[in-house]
């Protein structure tokens, strides 16, 4: 089990590229469908607890999986397998290469991973959305959130203003909590 959540991890690590969020597909086909180590739901709630935790999402995801699998040594094993290819592949580039992006075929390469991780960051986001939607009764309440927090980003963003998500987050919940607290109090009267 340890050689496998090292191995699975390992392979989910070497595309590091983007982040958690680009990862979280990833995550979700080799642990929720492939291997069954964790379910969907429970990827959703990892996924909530690790952005509001230290540490990128995607090794909280995988200690979190290790653990489960396979207590501490799972969790060290997974963790550890999420974090060296990366650490390797950055060890390599800054070895052998002086000024790696002097290289025109390194320049197009990541200009191609920079669209496919924009589209990982897309499928995790529409994934989450329709479990999210299964999950809560007020499905229309909850797409308006959505719909409104992705237009105000997708605004901040093409008019390059620059706006914490820090602060996105915690307006967020307040609304959040503000609104669904006033749906709360009706449907207890």
């Amino acid at each position: 089990m340890l050689m496998e959540l090292f191995a699975t991890f390992a392979k989910i690590g070497m595309f590091t590229f983007g982040g958690g969020y680009a990862m979280l597909s990833l995550i979700e086909h080799e642990c929720v469908e492939n291997k069954q180590w964790i379910t969907s739901d429970e990827l959703m709630d990892i996924t909530v607890i690790a952005e509001s935790t230290p540490g990128p999402i995607a090794i909280n995801c995988a200690t979190y999986t290790g653990y489960k699998k396979a207590r501490i040594k799972g969790a060290g094993i997974a963790t550890i397998g999420m974090i060296l290819p990366s650490f390797l592949i950055i060890l390599l580039i800054s070895v052998f290469m002086d000024n790696f992006l002097k290289y025109d075929m390194a320049v197009k390469a990541f200009k191609g991973i920079r669209i496919a991780v924009g589209l990982l960051i897309v499928q995790a986001g529409i994934n989450m959305t329709k479990k999210m939607m299964k999950k809560t009764p007020y499905k229309y309440i909850s797409m308006g959130f959505v719909i409104v927090f992705f237009g105000v980003v997708m605004l901040l963003n093409i008019f390059q203003i620059h706006f914490s998500a820090m602060y996105l987050i915690v307006i967020s919940g307040i609304l959040g909590f503000c609104i669904y607290s006033m749906i709360g109090k009706r449907g207890a009267k």
